[in-house]
């Protein structure tokens, strides 16, 4: 997801740091916008801490939340969401290797964009006051997509959260119908954590950060128990069930549902690219750091869905006793399994044991996503590229307190929806707006720029983003219902185009 994913630095957070200012080889760091003085960003991310930086951001909460969805669409093989997913994953990573290893800079996407797709040096128009600066324009774009995604990537956690909150507190998982709308104490929780993290946050709770190196390893302690527990737990049928490949009528719809998904899990991959800036010999390591990450993280995601399933039946994975009549399958799936396996008292605590685990993990990575993200929109408002009120620090703790408080009343806003649509919005506006314009971008890149120094190119180009591009257009259109997060992604591009022209507007006429 992203998931919610426990990292001490995220997009926004690299962002925040430095503006796209100066050489993509540039070695000596630069300004951190806002600050006071001339501090320099130090180039001393190595190839372990950058694949630990990106584990932390693809291994959070959504594997324990989002394997049931899975399995609702796919059933016993719904290892070939996983697959999918990952082959999707590798086909964008080498994209995002080149692009990193080409363009080093802190900011990762926005750079990007505004890279690839600025006017020409040479061209009779650049820099004239009125010209259109398709670079300015598209890095504008992912910044206000990202003043949407960012809280449904938010409200994905909070709702994880909430989901296994009602495994220890059942009553949770009842509600009150508004019309079409069905507020559950689960919403209300979700929507309290996300609240609860701002007011933290507003008083500026930055150590947090600092101990999202611990929450990670818990994070995936928790993801190797749950395999060891599965492994050791294996009924034949179950696993024989898994083997077969799935003949049902419907598969490619529900393949494309199940990919989305797993999709959104391993996202997370290219957070070294946010971190350019500080990466060391980033020609080398931020190539090596995508592709380790997605080997890694695809082996963890595989063996856990084989584990799980395997030892889990499908009707206990997919539904809680006391869950409400029509539900959406929303089983605490590590909980569920502890006290499936275990008999008693053991099977007892060891569900509430690693229930509490995975709640303290989820409202971390809930802070650690709010606090990172708040300062994307910062930084693009520092540079001129954003709405002027998202620049404004708070007076007394020194933090962007605007794009706190806007980033967080949409995170509380979303968590009134189920999770499936929070995740399908997430990513469909993602592709659309973000990872499709990169997909183009490395090949626009290499046409308008042949001579720029590409220390990694990305292997049997121009495949992989040509395979990306498909493999998104596959995730978009094969799912029944698609068009309403496509119809929410078009809004959005359409009314930030419009908002860009007129700031444009202003801007040129002031």
């Amino acid at each position: 997801m992203p998931p919610p994913k426990p990292a001490p630095k995220l997009p926004g957070t690299a962002a925040s740091r430095e503006a796209d200012r100066g050489s993509a080889l540039s070695t000596a760091g630069a300004s951190i916008p806002g600050s006071t003085g001339q501090q320099l960003l130090e180039r001393k991310v190595t190839l372990p801490s950058a694949v630990s930086l990106n584990l932390m951001n693809m291994i959070g909460v959504g594997p324990f939340i989002t394997l049931p969805l899975v399995v609702a669409a796919l059933g016993p093989g719904a290892w070939l969401g996983w697959l999918l997913g990952a082959l999707i994953a590798v086909c964008d990573g080498l994209v995002w290797a080149e692009l990193g290893a080409a363009l080093p800079r802190a900011g990762g996407s926005y750079a990007f964009l505004r890279e690839i797709y600025r006017p020409a040096a040479d061209s009779q128009s650049a820099g004239k006051p009125g010209s259109f600066d398709a670079g300015r324009f598209l890095s504008f774009l992912y910044v206000w997509q990202l003043l949407f995604t960012a809280p449904l990537s938010v409200a994905s956690g909070a709702l994880g959260l909430s989901q296994y909150a009602a495994f220890l507190l059942p009553p949770l998982r009842h509600g009150f119908a508004f019309g079409a709308l069905t507020v559950r104490g689960t919403n209300l929780l979700a929507a309290g954590a996300c609240l609860l993290v701002v007011a933290l946050l507003y008083r500026g709770l930055g150590a947090v950060v600092r101990t999202a190196g611990v929450l990670s390893v818990g994070v995936l302690s928790t993801l190797l128990v749950v395999i060891v527990v599965g492994l050791t737990h294996l009924q034949a049928p179950l696993v024989a069930a898994q083997l077969h490949w799935p003949a049902r009528a419907g598969l490619l719809p529900a393949l494309g549902a199940a990919s989305l998904i797993t999709t959104y899990d391993y996202w997370g991959y290219y957070n070294v690219c946010f971190l350019g800036g500080e990466v060391r010999d980033p020609g080398r390591t931020i190539p090596r750091a995508v592709l380790v990450s997605i080997a890694l993280v695809a082996t963890l995601y595989l063996l856990m869905n084989f584990a799980v399933v395997g030892a889990l039946p499908t009707a206990g994975l997919l539904h809680q006793a006391g869950s409400p009549a029509g539900s959406q399958p929303t089983t605490p799936m590590a909980a569920v399994l502890m006290r499936t396996v275990f008999p008693g008292s053991v099977g007892r605590a060891a569900s509430v044991a690693i229930a509490v685990l995975i709640i303290w993990t989820a409202f971390s990575s809930v802070v650690a996503l709010l606090l990172g993200y708040a300062r994307a929109p910062f930084a693009a408002a520092q540079e001129g590229n954003f709405f002027a009120p998202f620049a404004r620090l708070h007076p007394r703790h020194g933090f962007p307190h605007v794009a706190l408080l806007a980033l967080g009343a949409l995170a509380t806003l979303f968590c009134f929806f189920d999770l499936r649509t929070v995740i399908a919005a997430l990513v469909a506006v993602r592709i659309v707006l973000q990872y499709t314009l990169q997909q183009v971008g490395v090949i626009v890149l290499r046409v308008r720029q042949p001579r720029l120094a590409r220390p990694f190119r990305l292997w049997l180009y121009p495949l992989p983003p040509l395979l990306a591009l498909a493999g998104f257009a596959f995730l978009l259109f094969s799912r029944r219902g698609a068009g309403r997060e496509l119809l929410f992604a078009l809004v959005l591009g359409l009314s930030g185009a419009l908002l860009f022209a007129w700031r444009e507007r202003q801007r040129n006429t002031a």
